[in-house]
Formats: C-alpha cells, structure tokens, sequence
C-alpha cells in the first residue's frame, strides 16, 4: 500500500451505510404494511366466509320450509350435481335440519353431531376435538331450524391463502425495490465522488478553490469548509516559501562577513589586526544567532490557531519584571515605567507577553539615539487596557509605518543592526491574544517628537 493510502477495508463507506439504512428501513416499512395487509385480509376473508354461512343458512331454511320431501333428498341431490371434480365435490360447509327441540330431520355427512337446539346466531363449536364455525337459524313460524358449519382450520387456510395472494405481489417486488434504492443511491452520491475525483487529481500546489456550482446543498459546508482551508493552506505555503527566501536572504549576509573576518584573522600577521577580526567575526555570529532565534519562535507562532494555555497576567507585575530585566542587561539611558491602570488583568501567556514588551523596549533601545529616554507604559482606554513603550527618538516616516511589522523589513534610513522581525513576533502575539499591535509616531505641534508602539485590547 502506498504511504498515506487509505484502507477501504477499514474505513467506514457512505454509500453502504446509506444503502443499508434505507435498506432496513424499507424492509421494516414493508413487513409491517404486509403484516397489516395480511392481518387484514385475513379479518375481511374471515367476515365474507360468515357471510356465505348466512346466505347459505338463508337459502337451505328456505328450501327445507318447501316440504319435508324436499329436505330429505337435498343430501342426495347435492351429491349427484355434476360439473365438479372428485376432490372438489364435498361440500366446504356442513348443514342439520331438524325442530327446535333438538331433533334433526336431514344432515349432510361430514356434518358434525351436536345439538341445534342451542341459542341462535353464530358460535364455535367442538366436535371430537376439531374446532367449527356454526350459525344457527330458525324459520319465523318456528317449525324449523338450520345449521351451518364450516371447519375452523378450513377457513384458516383457505383464509391464510388469499391472504398470501395479497402480500404475495409485495414480496415479489422487494428485489427489485431494492436494486431502485442502490441505483437510487449510487446515482445521488455520484456528485461527492466526482468532488473527492477533483480533490484527488489535483497536484500539491494547486489551491484554488473548488467550484460549487454543482455540489449538492447537503455537501455546501464541506465544501466551503475545505475551500476555507486551502485558502489557508495557500496563504501558508506562500509565507513559507516568502520567510525562506527572506531567511536565506538575511542570514548570507552575516554569514558571509564573519567568513570574512575569520580569514582575516587567519591571514593577519599582528595580534592587534586579528583580535579585531575576531571581534567582527564574534559580532557577525551574535547577528546570525538573534536573526535564526527570531526565525525559530516566529515558525513556532505561526501554526498557532490559538493559545494553548492561557491564564490571567496581571500586565503591571509583567512591565515592572521586563523593566527590571531590561535595566540589569541594557546600557540604555532611561527606562521609566509608568504604571496608570496598575490592577489590568488580561487572559494569556506571561511568557509570549514578556517577549512582546522585551521586543518593543529592545526596538527602542536600538533605534533611538544614545540620550533617548524610553518610557514603558500601562493604562486603560475605554475600559480596555493598552500597554506598550514610547521614546523621544526621530520617529519613523509615514510611509513606512505601515511597513514595519513586515518580515525582515528594517526601513530605509535605519542603520542600526537588526532582524526585521521583532515587530512581526509582536504582531504575531497580539493576534493570539486578541489585542491589535499599533505603531504611531508622537507629535506636538504638527512636530514629531517620539514614537510608540502599544498593544490595545477590545473593550
């Protein structure tokens, strides 16, 4: 199996659970309409068959109150009807004549021997065991009296019979019910095995968006869904592509210059010439450390949909703990805190915070000249809080402002040492904090007087 393949055997099919679902709910639906016809049917065979009882009580009382003569030879002459086979010349239904007190005057053969004198009207009677259906009737002048009986279990199979003749077209047809359904269903997934054809055949680099126009309602979501996420995708793959080429850009130069300088150290003839090379190739290395340092926590960032742990930081212990740090590590001129919202509390991550004020004090420290003084700042606006750094440096040009959060883009006049990415990173952070990074220059007068750079949280 090819790397990445899927196993078909274990992955669970769309189509055969659908087919099997409408299946089973088509067999159910089915066995209970046919249990329904057949119970029916078997209660409208069982009430016509009492209907023949009463229409042939009906007919024989009327010829038995014909004349005594006539009655008796009624057995006789049904026997002698032609025009019926053998096996189906017995009568289905048996007959007794006889007077009300109990006395029977004529009977067909196979009629059982019980009583007529009972109440009149329907009744289920037992004779040696084999269960009847009986209907009693007597004539209006009461002389006499008729029974009709037909045997139990030959109205029960001929009842379950026409019954099967009912449901027997039904049964007939489930085969065929079910190829419709599999067709049915092939024929409705067909448009998701044409989309999984089109995502399937397209190569590594390919992605646009997938069309929608003949995507069926019911897989719009996923579609949107996957087209959501190759547009990410793209956008990732074209950072990635974009950082590489930056990065390889940036760290050649660094690298290059402290080849340089460690030939020119190796070359040298005087202790003075090579310590200064030495020195150069040291501060080449340092450069390319911070530049691939910057690189790796930016690549650590940017997969990042969101915090994995985040817990409240109280922002003013976070400024005064960098600050603190700041002052012992920086021959900075003047760091001031200026602490105005001192109780600000925000969800996140200490740590990635203290690298966002690290960052903006580092920036500051590094722009501005040697007597600029550097103030870090925390209050609160419309309820929010805002916390950032400011300096009393030359500013940035207009121009540029929106620039600065670029990769590796430092600005034209800038001649201090630097990776470009700083500013990225705290962008990156406040992303993932839901806080927006600002940078802006400070003015008086129309004049520029400093800049600043602050983190804003939503109201």
């Amino acid at each position: 199996m090819k790397s990445g393949a899927l196993d078909s055997g274990s992955v669970p099919s769309l189509r055969r659970r659908l087919l099997l679902l409408v299946s089973v709910a088509s067999l159910l639906m089915l066995g209970l309409a046919s249990s329904i016809s057949y119970r029916r049917a078997r209660h409208e065979v069982q009430e016509l068959m009492d209907d023949q009882l009463a229409k042939t009580a009906q007919l024989v009382l009327a010829q038995a109150e014909s004349g005594d003569d006539h009655f008796r030879e009624l057995p006789a002459r049904i026997a002698g009807l032609r025009g019926l086979s053998p096996r189906r010349n017995r009568l289905t239904l048996e007959y007794q004549i006889g007077r009300p007190d109990g006395t029977v005057l004529t009977r067909s053969p196979d009629a059982p021997a019980t009583p007529i004198n009972g109440p009149l009207g329907y009744a289920t009677l037992d004779d040696a065991g084999t269960p009847w259906r009986s209907l009693l009737l007597e004539s209006a002048d009461h002389a006499l009296r008729v029974q009709i009986v037909e045997s139990i279990p030959k109205r029960d199979k001929e009842a379950l019979e026409i019954a099967y003749k009912t449901i027997k077209p039904i049964a007939l047809m489930l085969p065929l019910l079910l190829l419709a359904i599999y067709f049915s269903v092939r024929r409705g997934l067909k448009p998701l095995d044409d989309l999984a054809s089109e995502v399937s055949t397209r190569s590594a680099d390919n992605m646009a968006a997938l069309a929608t126009r003949d995507v069926p309602r019911e897989a719009q979501p996923l579609v949107a869904a996957i087209n959501r996420l190759l547009f990410r995708l793209g956008q990732t793959l074209e950072n990635e592509r974009r950082f590489t080429a930056d990065a390889a850009h940036e760290l050649r130069t660094p690298l290059a210059a402290a080849r340089i300088q460690a030939q020119v150290a190796q070359l040298s003839g005087s202790a003075e010439q090579r310590t200064h090379a030495l020195a150069q190739t040291m501060a080449g290395l340092d450069r390319a450390t911070r530049l691939v340092e910057q690189m790796l926590r930016l690549a650590r960032l940017d997969p990042l949909g969101r915090l994995p742990d985040s817990q409240p930081v109280p922002l003013a212990d976070l400024a005064r703990r960098v600050v603190a740090g700041v002052r012992d590590t920086s021959h900075a001129a003047t760091i001031e805190l200026d602490l105005a919202a001192p109780d600000a509390i925000v969800e996140g991550d200490a740590g990635l915070l203290e690298i966002v004020l690290r960052n903006l004090i580092d920036n500051a420290v590094r722009y501005c000249p040697a007597d600029c003084r550097i103030g870090v700042f925390l209050r609160t606006e419309n309820g929010a809080p805002v916390i950032g750094v400011s300096d009393n440096g030359p500013g940035v040009p207009a121009d540029e402002l929106p620039r600065l959060i670029e990769r590796f883009y430092r600005g034209n006049s800038v001649t201090a040492e630097g990776s470009g990415l700083g500013l990225t990173i705290v962008s990156r952070i406040a992303e993932l904090h839901g806080a927006r990074l600002e940078l802006a220059n400070r003015t008086e007068g129309g004049q520029i007087v400093g800049f600043e750079a602050r983190l804003r949280w939503e109201a």
